[in-house]
């Protein structure tokens, strides 16, 4: 599959990850389900990581008050909550046991590795609908 992401969102979640280091940062990629099975990623919606604090360092958790905000901003601009994006502090841009264990199918993850506080890879994933693994994802430029 493939993700089309908006010319700022890209830099927004670097930036956004390292701002939040050495914790994992998250939020909500806003855009639209294309025809062909992609997605098109215009915004993303930062989220403050909802875990106690000890935690925060290698999980993230967007509580569901933070999670309805970002669908009613979406529904407003007439737009869907497409995906999702957290960094990895000092860890690389793949998918880990626990993000299997809590991703849904059809939606785009898109991870970014932050390193001493400053972000290096980026990649998108999408989970297969048996949930068995996490596919790469194509990201490219979008509108």
């Amino acid at each position: 599959m493939t993700l089309a992401v908006g010319p700022d969102a890209l830099d927004q979640i670097r930036r956004h990850g390292e701002s939040d280091y050495p914790h994992e940062c998250c939020g909500l990629l806003i855009g639209s389900f294309a025809a062909d099975g992609g997605k098109v990623a215009q915004e993303i919606f930062p989220i403050s990581n909802a875990r106690e604090e000890a935690a925060k360092r290698n999980r993230f958790l967007i509580a569901p008050a933070d999670l309805m905000r970002g669908e009613k901003h979406a529904r407003q601009r007439l737009l869907d909550v497409v995906g999702f994006y957290h960094s990895h502090p000092d860890h690389p841009a793949v998918p880990s046991a626990f993000d299997l264990e809590h991703a849904w199918p059809v939606y785009s993850y898109v991870i970014v590795s932050v390193r001493d506080g400053v972000a290096f890879d980026l990649f998108s994933y999408e989970l297969r609908s048996d949930r068995s693994r996490f596919d790469a994802e194509d990201l490219v430029k979008g509108p």
